[in-house]
């Protein structure tokens, strides 16, 4: 039940941030090993992107790969929000019945890294991309990218529920709201969406690029070796800014999207614990 409320939350959130997702994803590829300047720059922020989509390809332009959005959150954050759902439960976050930011930093990464692995194949794309990707390059082929989604979210998934339980217990001790009150987590989500959003941004960059390069019929990139080679390649030839391409449109999706997530989460645990005993 863990891994289904966590699943459910992570696609309620999405439908929301997932127009955000597809202006974030625009901006980090536009410029690709570019020195700036020497390209035309199509999406300047996230609200003049948003206008362009909008106007060239109507709303339905926002919600493109809504679907395969959503299962990829079920799987990445359901797996994931479970893991550190049951580590929790077992006590394993806490020392003596207080948050412990080490133990929930390791338990928060490491459920980060198997949701990662576990999901890397949805985020390629569709049922029917799945199988031409399966197809031309193999079972291996359909975790193409994966070395920068597993540092990615094990990374983003640490600062995330690190400073979510933290903060949580922080505004609880404060007595500001009273302890079962939404505000708890709203409060506590607010804080965590821009903790997750310094730390994870340049391993988005990294990832999204390592996605959507073109391979060759081996399957091998044509532009990046791995995480590394494109991680420093960028910094190389677009500097520190590079890693931090669309931060703007990264938190408009990752802030809305942890703080709607955790708090639907953190509500449906307590509906389901509150009326299921």
């Amino acid at each position: 039940m863990e891994f289904l409320l966590s699943g459910v939350a992570a696609c309620g959130a999405c439908v929301f941030t997932n127009p955000l997702e597809v202006v974030k994803t625009r901006m980090q590829l536009q410029g690709e090993l570019s020195r700036r300047g020497s390209y035309r720059v199509m999406y300047r922020n996230v609200f003049q992107a948003l206008g362009c989509i909008v106007r060239v390809e109507g709303l339905g332009g926002l919600q493109r790969g809504l679907g395969a959005g959503m299962l990829y959150q079920f799987f990445m954050n359901g797996v994931r929000l479970g893991l550190y759902a049951l580590c929790d439960s077992a006590g394993l976050n806490s020392t003596e019945g207080r948050v412990s930011a080490a133990k929930s930093t390791i338990t928060g990464a490491t459920s980060g890294v198997i949701g990662a692995v576990i999901s890397s194949p949805i985020y390629l794309g569709a049922l029917h991309a799945l199988v031409e990707i399966h197809r031309q390059h193999g079972i291996l082929g359909l975790w193409r990218g994966s070395s920068a989604a597993v540092p990615r979210v094990s990374v983003g998934s640490a600062a995330q529920l690190t400073t979510f339980s933290s903060c949580r217990e922080f505004i609880t001790d404060l007595q500001v709201f009273s302890e079962d009150s939404w505000l708890v987590p709203l409060s506590a989500g607010m804080v965590s969406s821009v903790a997750v959003v310094l730390a994870m941004t340049p391993f988005d960059v990294v990832s999204t690029r390592l996605y959507n390069q073109p391979v060759d019929l081996l399957g091998q990139g044509q532009l990046y070796r791995g995480f590394m080679d494109c991680f420093s390649r960028t910094l190389r030839t677009e500097g520190l800014s590079g890693l931090y391409k669309g931060l703007g449109a990264s938190y408009f999706r990752l802030g809305p999207h942890t703080i709607l997530s955790l708090l639907f989460w953190d509500q449906l645990r307590y509906v389901y614990h509150t009326y299921s005993y």
